[in-house]
């Protein structure tokens, strides 16, 4: 069984950045693909950056330029480096398999980008 706990949201001004974590709890996650979703408010839960095995990366046209994802598989841990962030960005951020997620989701974490 996987689990996933994500970490590093908070408030930032537009223009600010994050980087956020994610630790899989699991035995086989560098054999994965994995991705980060979000899920603002009223909407549903999107997948915004995924990240191969073997490091290849694939990002939703909304934040491409902007987010960077990385993972350190002998750490067990996934990154996302989120730059020049927007309103529109704010949402609660989860880890997850991409492109098809388990139902394993951990709590996420928030991300607020507001003055």
């Amino acid at each position: 069984q996987v689990q996933f706990v994500e970490s590093g949201g908070g408030l930032v001004q537009p223009g600010g950045s994050l980087n956020l974590s994610c630790v899989d709890s699991g035995s086989i996650f560098s054999l994965l693909p994995m991705g980060w979703y979000r899920q603002a408010p009223g909407k549903q839960r999107e997948l915004v950056a995924t990240i191969l095995s073997g490091g290849n990366t694939l990002y939703v046209d909304s934040v491409k330029g902007r987010f960077s994802i990385s993972r350190d598989n002998a750490k067990n841990t996934m990154y996302l480096q989120m730059n020049s962030l927007k309103p529109e960005d704010t949402a609660v951020y989860y880890c997850n398999k991409a492109p098809k997620p388990t139902a394993s989701w951990g709590q996420g974490t928030q991300v607020t980008v507001s003055s």
